[in-house]
């Protein structure tokens, strides 16, 4: 049973909170869930929920049906983001993949250094690696440990990387806490229940693997302990089972992943290289888990395998990892998350983005990023996956607000739809750009679309008459509808708008075509899922933010202008750019300008025709092209410059896949 407790609960009531627990036969401890102070009650105790529940300081109780209380989703159905390292950029969970890379074993300084440079150049954010290795057998390498700790974190540091490395033993427990960012629980020690209470008493976050021979529910005991002891950061991690299987180490348990999401708020990862143990399987696994579900993995990557001292045969060559994360970034989009990005340390950027000045980043700093739309809409889960769930928020009421909202500098950014993979461009946000000059795009994501019915908890299908959605929901469920030519179509602003009226009016015969988070924002029923056209349905969102003068600027600054980069979409160099420009009313003119780009390897990937507004029959071009790893793109863009006219640079920023 759990208590939650009032936000301004005094010390006394919260006393006697305990003690009238006490008197009634439970065991009582104290725990804090986000802003919530609870009081978890476990035994064979007797009392009246409702008596209870008067108490002064009490705001609620919560019974649970599991012998895991801390754990349980019924204790807490948010889903808990796990935050790593002393800069708090780092974070399991949520909308994002998170994945964890690094030898079995720290083998030397040279060794965990050059995996750590390899890896975090790959995109993986966490270091992992073994100081201390619990061995089937006494004469295997046990590892170099402090020492091999102290190699480590050095090579975090260096790569901007907080570290992940087991612990073996509550005495080792407290040496290693000042030099570790996360403790792992080892599957073999999964069920060391002093260990588990030492480690969760520290109060830093933990890695717990599943034991090989583990059920589910053991499994979430273990993470429960870890919870009752102190600690409130705890990260599964499934990493196959013992079966009667001989072709791989191990069996990954796939189906373990949306059973432990149902039943416990804790993000889960996956261990693919101790699932499967055979290196080219490792991939495979990994994807699958991703799909299905997974927060993140854990990789097994070394830049000599042959020669490791330990697991040498299940862990990736750094080219296999490289793609594997490529590989991620594709799969993402399709199961609605975005791949975790953290700055790193020591690469510049600043030949594309400039730096932030006084005016710029300082001022902006903790402010909110805009949208338009109700909570729930497409647009807040575009701006939570790049910026995070915890992320303020700015609701405009039309997409030129958020650029005003931008220019005011009221929010640090803001995200605005450009472009649909099936109804096609959005040219009022596009036309918006060349009316406020002083804007530049700092990111992008690629969004999928996944419409539902949503309706009152009392409609059914039957009581629907009506239906509230945004035009181009109507159009991206034609064929749903047409299966219900009587239903009446009622056009809103945004698709979250739509869900928001229904929730006020508490109407029963109207219903809304939206994204699930609209309904659990508003308290509303999904009556259908899925109900658009064709699933490959994806919107681009466009980051955006101000430019400033004044500061030092890019190279290029008279293309692009120093644009303050919020420090989510992290630092890493720009492989993709946006441009406006028209071209000279003579043959050959628009030839004359690809021409450019292609002899400088650059990439088209879009070029839209647009009226220039005031010129009738006249046209400009919005183009994207691809940002190369060689060569000086500014010098070409400045080529580009002099055969094109109205020539306006829109942004340089990492393009998603």
């Amino acid at each position: 049973m759990i208590v939650v407790l009032s936000k301004n609960v005094s010390v006394h009531d919260k006393e006697l909170v305990r003690i009238y627990l006490r008197d009634r036969g439970f065991a009582v401890r104290d725990q804090q869930f986000g802003d919530d102070q609870v009081i978890g009650a476990t035994g064979k105790g007797v009392v009246d929920l409702r008596e209870l529940g008067l108490l002064p300081g009490v705001e609620r109780v919560a019974a649970t049906s599991k012998p895991y209380e801390l754990v349980s989703r019924e204790t807490k159905a948010e889903d808990t983001i796990v935050t790593v390292g002393e800069a708090g950029n780092v974070k399991i969970g949520g909308s994002r993949i998170t994945v964890i890379a690094g030898p079995c074993a720290v083998e030397s300084r040279e060794q965990i250094r050059e995996t750590a440079e390899r890896v975090r150049e790959s995109g993986a954010v966490l270091l992992r690696g073994g100081a201390y290795k619990p061995r089937t057998s006494p004469y295997a390498f046990q590892g170099l440990g402090m020492k091999g700790l102290e190699y480590m974190k050095e090579a975090g540091e260096a790569c901007g990387m907080p570290i992940v490395t087991e612990v073996v033993s509550p005495e080792l427990a407290v040496d290693m806490q000042e030099l570790t960012d996360m403790f792992q629980i080892g599957a073999r020690n999964m069920q060391n229940f002093e260990l588990l209470k030492k480690v969760g008493s520290l109060g830093k976050p933990v890695l717990l693997k599943r034991g090989p021979s583990a059920t589910v529910e053991e499994w979430l005991l273990s993470a429960e302990y870890l919870l009752a002891a102190g600690t409130k950061d705890v990260v599964l991690c499934e990493r196959g089972i013992r079966t009667f299987e001989t072709y791989t180490r191990n069996t990954l348990d796939i189906s373990a992943i949306p059973v432990v999401k149902s039943l416990s708020h804790l993000p889960v990862i996956v261990d693919p290289s101790h699932a499967v143990g055979i290196r080219a399987k490792v991939s495979s696994a990994a994807l699958a888990a991703i799909a299905a579900g997974a927060d993140g993995l854990t990789v097994e990557v070394h830049p000599r395998p042959d020669d490791a001292l330990s697991d040498g045969p299940q862990s990736l060559y750094p080219e296999q990892f490289e793609k594997l994360m490529r590989d991620i970034e594709a799969l993402a989009p399709v199961v609605g998350k975005e791949l975790l990005r953290t700055p790193q340390p020591n690469r510049s950027t600043a030949a594309f983005r400039g730096s932030d000045s006084p005016a710029g980043g300082a001022a902006l700093s903790g402010k909110p990023v805009a949208y338009n739309g109700e909570s729930g809409a497409f647009a807040e889960q575009a701006l939570m996956r790049i910026f995070g769930e915890e992320a303020p928020r700015m609701q405009v009421q039309s997409f030129k607000g958020i650029f005003d909202a931008v220019l005011e500098g009221s929010a640090c950014a803001g995200v605005v739809p450009v472009e649909n993979s099936l109804a096609g461009s959005i040219h009022e946000n596009y036309d918006l750009f060349l009316r406020y000059p002083d804007i530049a795009i700092v990111g992008e994501v690629k969004l999928r679309i996944v419409h539902c019915l949503v309706a009152d908890e009392r409609a059914s299908m039957d009581s629907i008459s009506i239906i509230r959605s945004h035009p181009q929901g109507f159009a991206q469920c034609r064929d749903f509808l047409d299966k219900y030519p009587s239903w009446v179509l009622e056009a809103c602003n945004d698709t979250a708008t739509a869900v928001a009226s229904i929730a006020r009016e508490g109407a029963v015969k109207v219903a809304a075509i939206a994204a699930a988070a609209a309904a659990k924002v508003h308290g509303l029923k999904i009556l259908k899922e899925g109900i658009e056209t064709n699933p490959l349905n994806y919107t681009r969102f466009l980051v955006i933010s101000r430019k400033f003068s004044g500061g030092p600027g890019p190279a290029g600054a008279g293309l692009a202008g120093a644009a303050w980069v919020p420090p989510s979409l992290g630092s890493e160099r720009p492989d993709k750019a946006s441009l406006v420009f028209s071209v000279p009313d003579k043959p050959g003119s628009l030839f004359a300008c690809l021409k450019i780009m292609a002899e400088s390897g650059l990439n088209l990937s879009k070029l839209e025709s647009r009226p220039i507004e005031g010129k009738p029959w006249e046209y400009q071009f919005y183009a994207d092209v691809s940002i190369p790893e060689q060569g000086d793109f500014f010098a070409v863009m400045e080529e580009f410059k002099t055969c094109s006219e109205d020539f306006r640079f829109l942004g340089a920023y990492r393009g998603s896949l």
